[in-house]
Formats: structure tokens, C-alpha cells, sequence
């Protein structure tokens, strides 16, 4: 009889030790549960860099290809407008110029300068 009661508290620490191994060790299933979700988010911020990486890639393409998207980032970034064409600056009324009347805000058109002195024709 004192041999299975040895082999018994043999068995029951055995499997103490492999519970403590499973919930507490190395690679136990907290760590487990903390990986996976670390795993989540960094799928997550990946797939929002490989957004941003192809829309790079596309406004790449289009730089290289073609001038309307030149034109439009000299417009829109460096102020940048045809010869010919009139520039109307909008201003918007501070709170203390709200009752002022429109004859009283100057909205002055810029002409757009050309660099290059405009040569008769037949030349």
C-alpha cells in the first residue's frame, strides 16, 4: 500500500509543477495571450504603413509621369500661378470688422507677372 501512495504524491507534484510551467513560466499561456495581441498591433501598423508606402509609390508615379501633378504642387505649395492668369487673395473678416461694409475690404486682384518680356509677333 505505501507504494502507490508514493507513486500518487509522486504524480500530484508532477503535475503541480507542470501547472506552475503552464501558468507561470516560461511561455506560459499569459505570455502567450500578451504576444498574440502584440502580433495584432503590429499587423495593424503595418498594413497602415503599406497604405502610406502606396500612396507614396503613387504620387511618385504620377510626379515622374506627368505635369498636371507638377502644376498642382507648384500651385498649391509654392503659390505659383500662369502668366496671364489674375490671383485673388480672400480674407477672411477678424470679429471686430464684422459690421464693416464690403466697399471697405480691399480685394485687390495681383496680375500675374511673366518673367519673360512679351515679344511682338512676326519676329
Amino acid at each position: 500500500m505505501a507504494k502507490p501512495r508514493w507513486l500518487l504524491l509522486v504524480l500530484v507534484l508532477l503535475l503541480v509543477f507542470l501547472q506552475y510551467h503552464l501558468w507561470f513560466g516560461r511561455g506560459s499561456s499569459g505570455e502567450v495571450v500578451a504576444m498574440r495581441a502584440q502580433v495584432a498591433s503590429q499587423v495593424r501598423e503595418n498594413q497602415g504603413l503599406q497604405q502610406r508606402n502606396a500612396a507614396l509609390a503613387a504620387e511618385v508615379e504620377d510626379l515622374k509621369s506627368g505635369e498636371a501633378a507638377v502644376e498642382e504642387r507648384a500651385r498649391s505649395e509654392l503659390g505659383m500661378i500662369k502668366p496671364g492668369e489674375k490671383f485673388y487673395r480672400v480674407v477672411d473678416t477678424p470679429a471686430g470688422q464684422a459690421g464693416m461694409s464690403g466697399d471697405q475690404l480691399p480685394a485687390v486682384p495681383q496680375a500675374a507677372q511673366d518673367p519673360a518680356p512679351a515679344q511682338a509677333e512676326g519676329h
